[in-house]
């Protein structure tokens, strides 16, 4: 692999080797520059190195080169500058479909050209040996030789570049321009393999980029710009492949078209919707789907009458006429009567895939061929008008048809009027989008229809008719055609008639048919046996009891009324049972048919894949045997040249000869003209040999004179030149010793000069090294102080951090100490509440017991009998002093409960209900009471004010839960 500095010399590299006619070499060496990862930022060298890059790939036919060459400029240059990625595309499509012309034009010359040596001879013996061999004409031999391979080229050259573009969003408008040029390309020369493998890769390009959606430069279907691009791709394949008549790949353009619109849930615009309508018509007409046919013409022509305004008068017409013709012509009878079940959703499930494709809407639940039949379209075409825009003769025709009723002569009068439409048609104007209306295709359709009509109607008022009769008025087809039209028409239960060849009658509604009449003879039986006895015995009149059952009748109208309701109720819960059964078998069929489609898919990508192997060992095969063949020519032409030298002829046995024997034949002329040849050379070596052994015997005393005499010569020369080198020497020595001479005399100059130089050498060493030892010693005492300084900082350093190390170790022992002191005198002033806590429950005992002996004392006294009558007031004479002791003195303190509890008793002295329902028989507070006070103060002198807050909550709430 050569490697280059620059870019530019890999290009003079290449043009160089250009130059000298090696093209593989150049462009070998631009496919490594290419790519290789040196060269990974654009700039406009790799442009012009791929625009010869692909110039080269041309001349040689290399399209995997290109290919690659094109991946790896892609990536070089798709962040920075798509455009250039854009023109080296454009013009290696240009060169290659350059290069296929001048093959096509060059082809074309040759096969035109008069190029014959003799007149009178038809074509030379080549020519007719190689007709021979291959079976071949001379132009198809020429397109195989010249034209072929180019196409070839031409063709990978397509598909390389869709495949570059396919998920690039930037060259979007390229990637629909290359499908056009190759989808024209597969039209001009008829390539119909190659147009459907180009409707498949343009498929999957499609598919992959909805199943791969977070690819960074996927193209937006959801912009404008996109959608109309990737429309306009799909609505010209739809065109090419109708104009080449492939049906089945137009079929598919159309589902295409149609999943691109459910995609993006949104119409194109009116003018390629009539496009689309106008070829579905073709496709429906091909395969005889009449039905559709003339769907598609309905909207063809609503399309027509609402967008297109420039529209004439005589077009609409032809296209209302279009569309009711197309209408006449579906059969007026089920296809799908005794059909088995499978076949009938089959046929449900075709209906709802037409209908989607064409834009009718249907409900899957219910039977779409009540939606899209005859009838539904022709009361249809006339409530939307369509009726009022058809010529006379076509109008006309819809009533004999449809609306008429002549038994007898209904084909006489339908005959002139379909001989005036077949006329009719033509093209239509610029301004329609559909180019051609033929009004002929029709008739054979119209005339089945007016058989089954006038089938029909005779049905209804004979019974039996001879068949020259029924010949004669159907004028349109053979006895046969009528026969075979009348076995369709009873097959789908239209009529009811057979035909006896040995009477030579047709017999009309016979009830040995399967008929309606033949499936109900026993209800008509039974009902006509009624009506027989009623008229024998008639019913004897009762009278009416209607009085008596009035009573009785709204009972038995609610009773049956809710028996309807309960029945309802059934119905509706076995009709949700049903329904959510049918959901779950559609979920598991839905399910199945995943599954079956993955597995299918599955099997049809290994099958493509086995086939695209297959193919390419057969091509690769075929191209060893043309190679060999034509190698095996080359062979055969050139022996027969050398054997027309010779004037001898090729033996070829048989008018026609194989490869392998064309093959053999090539070897066995090598072999014998290698034996020939090796035979000459066996003579030719003889001979050399027997001249040169003569002529080394007769050189030979002459070579040993002359060996003599030149040793002889030699020798005087060896003497001759020994003596002029004696001579030479001493003339050398001599002139030595005059210039020892000479140069004896500066000897010494030459020592005086050399001490100087010595010595002044010697001073500017020493003073050189003085100054270095200075320097040195200056440099030593510089990095010594450094050192000293950086040590007294480290030290010092270290000290300050051990000093503060040492002031928060006594800090936190500081601390520490203060913790343990505060929570020593915590300790102890919680000891000191608890003793006084203690002391207050002692002293609130001792009240309590004294309370308890007076209120004992009080209870005897009351036991005692009464003295005087007056007890109350010696009552209220005893509680004053209690009242006036409890009084606080001026100048002491009273807590807040005491002063409480001095209101309260004054206020109130009548006990009261606590909230328990219990009444308060302690006497107020004494006098004995002051102690608490006096304990307070001076407690409340030594601890505060929280402490006498916390002693007298403690003992309000210990005097609440004593009590």
């Amino acid at each position: 692999m050569s490697t280059f500095a620059k870019p530019e010399n890999a290009l003079k590299r290449a043009e160089e080797l250009i130059n000298v006619g090696q093209k593989q070499a150049a462009l070998q060496a631009l496919h490594d520059l290419i790519t290789s990862k040196r060269y990974r930022a654009w700039q406009k060298t790799l442009e012009r190195i791929m625009f010869k890059y692909v110039e080269l790939c041309v001349d040689m036919r290399r399209g995997r080169f290109a290919k690659d060459g094109l991946i790896q400029y892609r990536i070089v240059c798709q962040q920075v500058n798509v455009n250039s990625l854009e023109e080296v595309i454009k013009h290696f499509m240009h060169l290659s479909t350059e290069k296929a012309e001048q093959a096509r034009s060059q082809a074309q010359a040759l096969e035109e050209a008069l190029d014959v040596d003799d007149l009178e001879a038809d074509k030379k013996p080549e020519d007719l040996m190689l007709s021979y061999v291959s079976g071949e004409k001379g132009k198809d031999r020429s397109d195989r030789e010249l034209v072929t391979p180019w196409f070839k080229f031409l063709w990978e050259t397509y598909r390389t570049i869709l495949e570059i573009l396919r998920n690039n969003s930037k060259l979007e408008a390229l990637y629909a321009m290359t499908a056009h040029r190759a989808f024209q390309f597969c039209k001009q020369y008829k390539r119909t393999t190659e147009f459907r493998r180009l409707c498949e890769i343009i498929r999957n390009h499609l598919a992959n980029l909805n199943k791969y959606r977070d690819q960074r430069d996927r193209p937006d279907l959801s912009s404008p710009e996109s959608l109309q691009l990737y429309l306009d791709t799909r609505f010209e394949q739809l065109k090419i492949a109708t104009e080449l008549e492939l049906w089945q790949e137009a079929f598919r353009s159309v589902e295409d078209i149609h999943g691109l619109m459910c995609m993006v849930k949104k119409s194109p615009k009116p003018s390629l919707m009539v496009i689309y309508y106008a070829k579905l018509t073709e496709i429906f007409w091909v395969s005889e789907s009449h039905l559709y046919h003339a769907y598609a013409w309905l909207k063809l022509f609503t399309l027509q009458k609402s967008y297109n305004k420039n529209l004439t008068q005589k077009d609409l017409q032809l296209i209302a006429s279009s569309v009711v013709l197309a209408a006449l012509s579906v059969t007026p009878y089920d296809h799908t009567h005794g059909a088995s079940h499978l076949e009938l959703e089959n046929e449900k499930e075709r209906n709802l895939r037409m209908a989607s494709l064409i834009g009718f809407n249907l409900d899957p639940k219910h039977e779409s061929r009540e939606m899209l039949a005859r009838t539904s379209l022709l009361s249809e075409l006339v409530s939307k008008g369509v009726m009022t825009c058809v010529s006379q003769e076509v109008k006309d025709l819809y009533h004999l048809l449809e609306h008429e009723f002549f038994p007898l002569d209904l084909a006489s009068k339908v005959q002139p009027l379909l001989t005036k439409i077949s006329k009719l048609g033509g093209k239509l104007a610029s301004a329609s989008s559909v180019p051609e209306v033929q009004f002929s295709q029709y008739v054979p359709a119209l005339e089945k229809l007016a058989t089954l009509r006038l089938l029909q109607q005779a049905s209804q008022v004979y019974q039996t008719m001879k068949t020259e009769v029924l010949s004669r008025m159907i004028p349109f087809f053979d006895f046969s055609v009528v026969e075979k039209v009348s076995v369709d028409a009873v097959k789908y239960n239209f009529i009811a008639m057979k035909i006896d060849h040995r009477k030579g009658a047709a017999i009309f509604g016979n009830l040995d048919l399967e008929s309606n009449s033949l499936r109900d003879h026993l209800t008509i039986l039974a009902e006509s046996l009624n009506k027989a006895r009623a008229m024998i015995y008639p019913p004897v009149k009762k009278a009416s009891k209607l009085v008596e059952t009035l009573p009785a009748l709204a009972e038995v109208v609610d009773k049956e009324h809710k028996r309807l309701l309960a029945r309802k109720s059934i119905i509706e819960k076995r009709k949700e049972e049903q329904e959510r059964q049918m959901l779950e078998m559609e979920r598991e069929e839905e399910s199945k048919r995943v599954k079956l489609q993955k597995i299918t898919e599955e099997a049809e990508q290994k099958r493509l894949a086995t086939e695209y192997t297959r193919r390419e060992e057969q091509r690769i095969r075929r191209e060893i045997e043309e190679k060999e063949l034509e190698e095996a020519q080359a062979m055969l032409q050139e022996a027969e040249k050398r054997s027309k030298k010779k004037g001898k002829k090729p033996v070829i046995e048989g008018e026609k000869v194989t490869k392998q024997t064309l093959i053999e034949l090539a070897l066995s002329e090598q072999l014998r003209e290698r034996q020939e040849m090796e035979k000459k050379l066996q003579k030719l070596a003889k001979t050399m040999d027997y001249m040169e052994r003569a002529k080394r015997e007769e050189e030979a005393p002459l070579i040993e004179a002359v060996y003599k005499q030149r040793l002889v010569e030699e020798e005087i020369l060896h003497e001759r030149e020994q003596q002029q080198e004696i001579e030479l020497s001493r003339q050398r020595h001599a002139g030595d010793l005059q210039e020892k001479n000479r140069l004896a005399r500066m000897l010494d100059q030459k020592t005086i000069f050399q001490e100087r130089i010595v010595s002044r050498r010697e001073v500017e060493i020493n003073k050189l090294k003085r100054e270095r030892e200075e320097r040195i010693k200056q440099l030593r005492q510089a990095r010594n102080q450094e050192r000293e300084t950086r040590r007294k900082l480290i030290f010092y350093l270290r000290s300050e951090e051990e000093r503060l190390n040492k002031l928060r170790e006594e800090e936190a022992a500081r601390k520490h100490e203060e913790e343990e002191q505060r929570k020593k005198e915590e300790a102890e002033r919680k000891a000191k509440l608890d003793e006084i806590a203690e002391k207050q429950r002692q002293r609130e005992r001792e009240l309590e017991e004294k309370e308890r002996l007076r209120r004992e004392a009080l209870l005897a006294r009351s036991v005692e009998p009464p003295l005087r009558p007056a007890e109350p007031p010696v009552m209220v004479r005893q509680t004053e002093p209690v009242a006036a002791a409890a009084a606080p003195t001026p100048g002491k303190y009273v807590p807040k409960f005491k002063r409480e509890r001095v209101d309260v008793s004054a206020v109130a002295p009548p006990p009261e209900t606590d909230r328990w329902g219990r009444h308060d028989d302690r006497p107020p507070a004494s006098s004995t009471d002051r102690w608490r006070s006096d304990d307070r103060r001076s407690f409340s002198g030594a601890g505060g004010s929280r402490s006498s807050t916390w002693s007298s909550s403690r003992s309000s709430s210990r005097g609440g839960s004593e009590r």
